[in-house]
């Protein structure tokens, strides 16, 4: 390994506020980063598309795309995992989950199932030669598909992915991606138990593109369509769960007018989907985001939310973490985790005193590594 290469990386964190509602950064030195991929080591031309989980365990289970020969979201692209034991302070190498020699294995979004203690892994597969734009146009050889693959073993070893394609994706949808970042298990109400997996789709016909869910209420064995969006024009999402047995849809944007996060809600466990809006505090310049909700408090709703993206309405840069106290009404700015070039993140929590997040930033690009963060949080 190249160790000036390894060693290069280096960003400050830069906290703005050291005592708001919701999360409290202790200490600027006590918040943790470190690059878990760096662009052309380990085999791979670039990393790309984090995914974070904690396991019911409390292992750290990291994935992304390993991409061999460049940057582009098209060619011989492997799913990647690291596993930590120690809360972050060190990590195994790298596995490769799905390597399906030319072709496209990508788009992690992995669920923790709290009930049996499983790892549910959703993917998307397309051939290696077929270009997105060819996809949408119906002129590839082949059409993006959905697979699964399943841990029982806290991330060591994982099930040969299986298709759900017919079960999960319209015959007139084209394009199709789901997560990425991690998808949820629903915890109260009359859908409890239910497994979510954020996703979007392009209809063939109209070419527009909409954020959807699916969802599988035994496990991860079979997995049906949940609800679209009501309106066009979004895609990658995330999604948790509020009180009153309410989902949350957060959205990419593409209206170019309002450069501006969207959301959407549903009060039947993801079926449906309405009061889709623009969330004027978090802006974007159209890219992926994560959202995470924390436990509940004793008047029964989200006691924190926490959302990561890079806060820019021109490019992509500025990788900031945010927090809100009410259900996502309002949120405040906690911490900028890089002010440059920084891209797609996942969040997620170790404990009630430690938040983490998994980050494409750089110096003079944004996917120059994936990085690690680790932050202390207190909620009220």
């Amino acid at each position: 390994m190249n160790t000036a290469h390894k060693n290069r990386f280096s960003l400050k964190v830069y906290c703005l506020i050291a005592t708001l509602l919701g999360i409290v950064l202790l200490r600027c030195d006590a918040v943790e980063m470190s690059p878990l991929w760096q662009s052309g080591i380990d085999g791979y031309d670039t990393y790309r598309i984090p995914a974070i989980v904690v396991t019911t365990n409390g292992t750290i289970l990291a994935f992304c795309e390993g991409r061999k020969n460049g940057r582009s979201d098209t060619g011989n692209i492997d799913l990647l995992m690291k596993r930590s034991s120690n809360q972050g302070r060190s990590w195994s190498q790298q596995s490769v989950l799905w390597d399906d020699s030319g072709n496209t294995c990508g788009n992690p979004c992995p669920i923790i199932d709290r009930q049996t203690g499983a790892i549910i892994l959703l993917m998307t597969w397309n051939r290696g030669d077929d270009h997105e734009s060819a996809i949408i146009a119906e002129k590839s050889k082949d059409t993006r598909r959905i697979f699964i693959s399943i841990s029982k073993d806290d991330g060591i070893s994982w099930s040969r992915p299986r298709e759900i394609t017919a079960q999960t994706k319209k015959d007139n949808w084209t394009w199709y991606a789901t997560g990425p970042g991690a998808g949820i298990q629903i915890e109260k109400g009359p859908n409890a138990g239910r497994l979510i997996a954020p996703c979007d789709h392009i209809e063939a016909k109209t070419k527009k593109y909409y954020s959807h869910v699916i969802y599988s209420d035994d496990h991860g064995a079979s997995w049906h369509l949940g609800g679209t969006t009501p309106r066009d024009r979004v895609n990658e999402c995330q999604v948790i769960e509020l009180s009153q047995n309410r989902l949350m849809l957060n959205m990419r944007n593409y209206d170019p007018g309002r450069r501006y996060r969207q959301v959407a809600y549903s009060a039947d466990g993801g079926l449906s989907w309405a009061g889709q809006d623009f969330d004027s505090a978090l802006i974007e310049p159209i890219c992926q985001a994560s959202l995470r909700a924390h436990s509940w408090n004793s008047e029964g709703k989200r006691a924190l939310l926490l959302f990561s993206n890079p806060a820019s309405k021109s490019k992509r840069e500025n990788m900031k973490l945010r927090s809100s106290v009410d259900e996502g009404k309002t949120w405040t700015t906690q911490l900028i985790l890089n002010p440059g070039p920084s891209a797609y993140s996942d969040l997620g929590f170790l404990d009630d005193s430690q938040g983490v997040c998994l980050f494409e930033g750089g110096l003079k690009h944004p996917y120059e590594s994936i990085l690690f963060v680790k932050f202390p949080i207190k909620t009220q």
